[in-house]
């Protein structure tokens, strides 16, 4: 092999051994999310159960519940949309039970819409959640009772409850005006196939400028021959 071909031969292929290998990294990545997905899918699908007696995000994030009681006064909104609907608010009410006081996640209410009356006695089907939605860079400060993200623990100092929050996906009776957003896993970000396919594009990319490299320089005459030339 011509010498002048070691240093980009070993550079082209040292630079496509990194692009592929962060290409099966990403690989391993999706496997990992899609896995963990699937799992989120599972428990937010599942039976409900009685509320846990002291629930943690760590192991109780979007575990099925139910639960019964009144909705407290105050509430306040989050600002949001829906596709299709416009603008409105998620309402975010406190909940007494026989002997817990928790947040409930009612769901939707449009812009301009009348907030209902509550209820009597409520029977409520959902998922905890603890979502992850502040941003301490961009998300303005709440302004009264309009909020800009879910925040668990300061909504739960705001309305005196446990820093708990069942998102409802269905309640006995049915508040009409509002549309529930029950809690799925579309909102967790997945990108790791649009990562896989940039770094394994970059490295044919870099294979193929390797590739004109090396022609050129098989193309070129030698160095000894632009010296007798001269």
């Amino acid at each position: 092999m011509n010498t002048r071909w070691i240093a980009p031969a070993a550079m082209g292929a040292a630079g496509f051994a990194v692009l592929v290998g962060l290409g099966i990294w990403q690989t391993q990545r999706l496997t990992w999310k899609e896995a963990i997905l699937e799992r989120i899918d599972r428990e937010i699908a599942e039976v409900p159960i009685a509320l846990p007696d002291r629930p943690v995000e760590t192991r109780h994030n979007y575990l099925s519940v139910r639960a019964e009681g009144r909705l407290s006064p105050g509430h306040l909104r989050v600002l949001t949309s829906i596709r299709g609907v416009g603008p409105g608010h998620r309402i975010i009410a406190p909940f007494q039970t026989e002997d817990r006081r928790i947040m409930l996640d009612l769901g939707f209410l449009p812009d301009g819409a009348r907030l209902p009356e509550p209820p009597g006695w409520l029977r409520v089907h959902g998922n905890l959640h603890w979502p992850d939605e502040h941003d301490r860079w961009f998300t303005p400060e709440p302004d009264a009772e309009l909020w800009f993200a879910r925040q668990v623990d300061r909504m739960a100092g705001v309305l005196e409850t446990e820093p708990v929050m069942l998102v409802v996906s269905q309640t006995d009776p049915t508040p009409i005006a509002l549309i529930p957003l029950p809690v799925d896993s579309s909102d967790i970000a997945n990108d790791h196939f649009q990562y896989a396919v940039t770094w394994f594009s970059l490295a044919t990319v870099w294979l193929a400028m390797t590739a004109y490299w090396l022609r050129k320089l098989a193309t070129a005459p030698p160095d000894d021959a632009k010296v007798k030339s001269s």
